[in-house]
């Protein structure tokens, strides 16, 4: 790197090493949702059911909105709406990813399945107008029956889920550790 001395240079090229691995996890989940949204796509008919499992189906259904379907008959002008959201929220994440400390592992395998899940949607978004949501799951453990069946979602949904939740772990666990540091001081 120009301009660092030696032992920055080093430390900075590892951690780029380390950044790496971490948008390979993001291009897997792209390249993975995005192969199965064609996938069914091309091999089912839209509401077609498929029984997977007890409790899971594939089915092909278009979303024009957000999470749940949110805004999905707003008019058109949210595809592009959530596309910007999707983009400005993508590099944001990014830039996060970019600057982390390599022992900050789980954080940043969060952050990359979000990037990754939110690309694929954007992806589809930009295209298609909507997002290919397929997987189909009942809970019945659930007592509402607005959950049953759950929203259809995909690889991408699933992914994003993923990261969200262990970025909300990660932020536990480092706020417990900075709580348990300061106890000690």
């Amino acid at each position: 790197m120009l301009g660092l001395p030696p032992e920055l240079s080093a430390r900075a090229q590892s951690e780029g090493s380390d950044v790496k691995h971490w948008l390979w996890l993001s291009l897997a989940i792209l390249v993975l949702d995005q192969a199965s949204k064609w996938l069914v796509l091309a091999t089912l008919e839209p509401y077609q059911l498929i029984a997977l499992a007890p409790n899971l189906n594939l089915t092909l259904l278009f979303n024009t909105g957000a999470a749940f379907s949110f805004l999905s008959d707003a008019g058109g002008w949210q595809r592009w709406v959530f596309a910007g959201v999707a983009v400005a929220v993508t590099l944001v994440l990014l830039l996060w990813l970019l600057r982390l400390q390599t022992h900050e592992r789980w954080l940043a395998a969060a952050l990359a399945l979000i990037i990754g899940g939110a690309a694929g949607n954007l992806i589809d978004r930009t295209l298609l107008g909507h997002v290919v949501d397929f997987i189909q799951v009942y809970l019945p453990f659930l007592p509402f029956a607005i959950f049953n069946p759950w929203p259809a979602f995909n690889i991408a949904d699933s992914a994003i889920a993923i990261g969200v939740a262990l970025l909300l772990i990660e932020s536990f666990r480092t706020q417990k550790r900075a709580d348990g540091a300061a106890g000690k001081g």
